[in-house]
């Protein structure tokens, strides 16, 4: 630490998905605008797809690119989980992340360097589980950036919950997903449905080729940190945020949830915007994406489709195609006709689509999104009503923790395998969007953007955060 201006060197370690990079990212950029140096890794490709410098701010934040080693069944230029074609690969990328970049972070705290550009602080995504041993080698503290939201590490309970060390916090069994932890003193909801806790368990409790699970690499993660950071903030789940304080008996503190800012390039999508621009009624669109990870079946697309269809409601979809294998016919799994069909009610925008700037556009109202923790920040900070169909990980968590908090409906589905029809997702739309009640979920909405949207209040908790990493240090050195 600089003992003159009380600035930080900050080491940042995020795993290899858009979902994990992007938020370290503009959290990154935040802490170098309270003057804090920032060293964030990052695979070559993704640092050219996703992380732009500003100028202003050379100075002090810089990526570090990490170049992969080849893995065997890893494509060639996979550097994240988009990359890759088929889910059953995810363990040869956490693999090639694990060689590379414990790799580098040991060549960073080794590195003979003047004691000011010394890393204070690690702060780790959950993957790197091996970062907190190898930095207390060199009397570097490491802090855990958790980018799920306190509902869901509160629902996983401890670190020895997750490793199955602990009987009282037992989490290492299918069973116990589907019900809600008795340690949970508060009412509510938050649980896995039976057909995401068989879609999650073995990826996420079952070591894999990496040779660790999931959730032993986020156990040890927080184990070894000093306290933990929470992409969360108090005026959105405030019981969930002193649950995990409880359970992890270590400090934690709300990051905010530090939505970017809609200053994207449009990439090519002019025509979108312009179709948005033309919509005579503000607050009327539904935008339709379902993320970087998950890989919707034909199926699903067809039922999305068809839904959005019947539902009547004017749309912009951000279309990605299933695997080829499944397209199930000539059009990528869009029913036959189905675009020309709706050409005066939506649009399909195929290709990366810039979407905070979509969300921030007056016209558009309502988001069919997977829950994923980035898309339900960009929606809320821009006071968009939320239709939630999850998909993956913590992400059935994060819809039912919505719907408690009368922001958003889910799409009804069949319990036992997730399937759902056209008419379950048109039904949920109109619930959202026009039917009664929505004004309800419109106002709630709008509430919590004041806050959540609010670049003052994420501002304030990531110096929070700050002074937390800064006073530790201190205490250490006093």
């Amino acid at each position: 630490m600089d003992a003159n201006s009380g600035s930080m060197h900050l080491v940042m370690v995020p795993f290899l998905a858009f979902g994990h990079i992007l938020p370290f990212a503009e959290l990154a950029r935040r802490m170098a605008l309270q003057g804090h140096r920032v060293t964030l890794l990052s695979a070559p490709r993704n640092t050219r797809r996703l992380i732009a410098i500003p100028p202003d701010l050379e100075a002090h934040f810089r990526v570090v690119d990490v170049p992969l080693p080849r893995i065997e069944g890893l494509p060639e230029d996979a550097e994240a989980n988009i990359d890759l074609p088929s889910d059953d690969l995810r363990p040869c990328l956490r693999r090639a992340f694990d060689t590379a970049f414990s790799a580098k972070l040991s060549e960073i705290l080794q590195a003979p360097a003047p004691p000011s550009s010394r890393p204070d602080w690690v702060l780790i995504d959950y993957a790197a589980y091996w970062a907190p041993a190898a930095a207390a080698t060199h009397g570097v503290p490491c802090a855990f950036l958790s980018m799920f939201g306190a509902a869901a590490l509160g629902f996983f309970g401890p670190p020895a919950a997750l490793m199955g060390h602990s009987r009282e916090h037992l989490s290492t069994t299918p069973e116990r997903f589907t019900s809600v932890p008795d340690y949970v003193t508060f009412p509510t909801t938050v649980k896995f449905r039976a057909h995401e806790r068989r879609a999650m368990f073995k990826p996420g409790m079952i070591p894999d080729a990496s040779e660790v699970s999931e959730g032993y690499r986020m156990a040890k993660s927080i184990e070894g940190s000093k306290l933990v950071g929470v992409r969360s903030s108090v005026a959105f789940e405030p019981e969930w945020l002193q649950l995990v304080g409880e359970l992890y008996r270590k400090p934690v503190i709300p990051l905010g949830m530090f939505p970017p800012p809609p200053t994207q390039d449009v990439g090519g999508h002019e025509a979108a915007l312009e179709w948005l621009d033309g919509q005579a009624a503000p607050r009327s669109v539904v935008y339709v994406a379902f993320g970087s990870e998950a890989k919707l079946t034909g199926a699903q697309l067809r039922a999305i489709a068809l839904g959005l269809e019947a539902s009547g409601m004017p749309f912009l979809w951000a279309y990605r195609a299933p695997a080829a294998a499944d397209s199930g016919n000539e059009g990528g799994g869009l029913p036959e006709g189905f675009e020309e069909r709706v050409s005066g009610q939506g649009l399909v925008c195929r290709g990366w689509v810039p979407q905070v700037r979509i969300l921030a556009h007056g016209s558009v109202g309502g988001f069919l999104t997977h829950a994923g923790l980035n898309s339900v920040t960009e929606g809320l900070a821009r006071g968009v009503r939320l239709v939630l169909l999850p998909l993956l990980f913590d992400q059935g968590l994060n819809a039912r923790l919505l719907v408690e908090k009368k922001v958003a409906v889910e799409v009804a589905r069949d319990e036992e395998d997730g399937s759902f029809t056209a008419q379950d997702v048109a039904a949920a739309l109109r619930r959202v969007m026009v039917e009664d009640g929505s004004e309800e979920i419109g106002a709630k909405v709008r509430e919590l953007a004041e806050v959540l949207g609010s670049d003052e209040v994420n501002d304030q908790c990531v110096r929070d955060f700050l002074r937390c990493l800064s006073d530790y240090s201190r205490q250490q050195q006093g």
